[in-house]
Parts: structure tokens; C-alpha cells; sequence
């Protein structure tokens, strides 16, 4: 099957992102939301972002003419039908998840390729909810998506090699390094960099140093692109103490993967990065 058209469902940062990446690959981009003001303001910031990428030579005037044009916005979800490929990114909610699955499978032909964005939840579970589970994976692209080059593809228990491969090709033809993990909690990265943020919160918590420094010293000493609270910051805190608390909880309150109250503090004083105006560090 032949994938031209791409339904992504969510227009927040993660879905907006993979819709700007796939439209500047060449595809045509179904972007549904649940208002057609959340899903028109997404396009918006996709446009805008187009726009910079001109004034920086990355792309000419005339080729973003057309890349824009391969963006459709929606708020029925019905109008995913076209689409061969239908990628979730809404929240990281399990609940909302499943019931988006269940509807999915209402409107979408058999064929078409269902994956979810998840960054913890389990996709065998996910795929439970739909009557096509073969043709259920996990797509995992990490913030921001049309820059981070690595993509994880994951397989659920009845996902199907053809589904796998297919979404390997896709990967490849949109500029990605895709590596292929099997359904575990956190799959690859996110299990990994659990530590990199806790153990920076213990530290900062414990007044061993701060978190300027705690970033500076893992930027210059450890070669990181970024220290472990700018990172929480740009990915947002509210989706990482999200995801950690998913990874703790699936791996039945292993003590690695406890999230800190700090964490949880920054998230109910609202204070969770960049897209809010402050985090750990202050933004315009």
C-alpha cells in the first residue's frame, strides 16, 4: 500500500511537529484536533515555523508556497478516512488513547496503518482496542519532531512484520533513523533517560549544587546538547513527570523509576517549561 495521505490526531506540540515534518517530506497532512480553533492555531504555528525556515535558507519561497498547501486541518475525525497512515499524538492519557483507537477503527479502511506517538504506554494495549491489532504500532518521535533525527518503531504483541516494515520505509523517506524495540515500559530512550532527570532532581533537591550548574556541568563535561532541566523545559515538565509516573507504574513501583515531588510541585504551580513561559528557568 502506497501511503500518500497522513491523518495526525492531536495539534498540540508533538502532533503540530510530526505534521510540519510530513508535509515538508512531501505528504499530504490531514491535522485533526477536537475544536476547530485549537486545530486552526496549530496550523498557524506550523505556518510560522515554515516561515522562519525562509528567512533562514533552509527552504525557498516558492517550495513553502507548496508545502503548505498539503496541510488540511479538521475537527471530525471522520475526515481521517483518506488516510493510509493516522499517527496519535493526543495527550498522555491511556483513557484517551483507547477511545481514540475505538474510534479510529469506525472511520478508517482496513488497511490503514494505525500508530500511536506514546512515549511509555504499552501498545499491545492500546492496539486491544482496535479490531485490527496487526496494524497497530508505536511511532515514537521525539521533540521537536522535524529536528531529532532517531524515531522508535514498537512493536505490540500483534503487530504485524509487514506493519513494522512499512513503517520503517516511512521513517527512512521523512529523514529518520528508525530502531525497532519491542512493547516495553519507556521502550528505549525514555527508560534510559529516567535517571538523567531524577537523579538531577535529587541533587538540585539535596543542595549538592544547583540547577544552572547541574546543566552547565553536563553540557561541558558530559557533551550533552542540553542539561537534564533545560531538556525538561523544552519537552515540557507536565508530559516527562507524565511519562515517569506511566514507567514507575508499569514497572509495578520499581524504586529506579519513582518519580520526585519536585517535579509534581512544578506541575501544579503550572510552571511546566517553555510553552508556558517558565519552568526551571524563566522564558519571553
Amino acid at each position: 500500500m502506497k501511503i500518500t495521505n497522513v491523518g495526525i490526531v492531536g495539534s498540540g506540540t508533538m502532533g503540530s511537529g510530526i505534521a510540519q515534518l510530513f508535509i515538508q517530506s512531501g505528504f499530504n497532512v490531514v491535522l485533526y484536533d477536537i475544536a476547530v480553533d485549537i486545530v486552526e492555531k496549530a496550523k498557524d504555528q506550523v505556518i510560522t515555523r515554515i516561515k522562519r525556515l525562509i528567512e533562514k535558507g533552509k527552504i525557498d519561497k516558492e517550495e513553502a508556497e507548496q508545502v503548505k498547501l498539503k496541510l488540511a486541518t479538521t475537527a471530525h475525525i471522520e475526515d481521517l478516512s483518506c488516510c493510509q497512515l493516522i499517527i496519535e499524538a493526543a495527550p498522555e492519557k491511556i483513557e484517551i488513547k483507547k477511545d481514540l483507537f475505538e474510534k479510529l477503527d469506525l472511520h478508517c479502511s482496513e488497511e490503514t496503518i494505525l500508530a500511536s506517538n506514546t512515549s511509555s504506554f504499552s501498545i499491545t494495549e492500546i492496539a486491544n482496542c482496535s479490531k485490527r491489532p496487526e496494524r497497530v504500532a508505536g511511532l515514537h518521535f521525539f521533540n521537536p519532531a522535524p529536528v531529532m533525527p532517531l524515531v522508535e518503531i514498537v512493536k505490540g504483541a500483534q503487530t504485524s512484520i509487514e506493519t513494522i516494515e512499512s513503517l520503517k520505509k516511512i521513517a527512512l523517506l521523512i529523514g529518520k533513523t528508525p530502531v525497532q524495540c519491542e512493547d516495553t515500559p519507556g521502550f528505549i530512550v525514555n527508560r534510559v533517560a529516567r535517571p538523567f532527570y531524577n537523579e538531577a532532581i535529587k541533587i538540585f533537591k539535596e543542595q549538592i549544587a544547583s540547577i544552572e550548574q547541574i546543566d552547565r556541568i553536563m553540557k561541558y563535561a558530559g557533551h550533552f546538547k542540553m542539561g537534564p532541566f533545560e531538556l525538561q523545559d523544552a519537552i515540557g515538565i507536565d508530559i516527562n513527570f507524565a511519562t515517569t509516573e506511566s514507567v514507575h507504574q508499569s514497572f509495578f513501583g520499581d524504586a529506579r523509576f519513582r518519580p520526585h515531588y519536585y517535579q509534581q510541585r512544578m506541575v501544579q504551580s503550572g510552571r511546566i517549561g517553555r510553552k508556558a513561559g517558565a519552568g526551571y528557568y524563566e522564558y519571553e
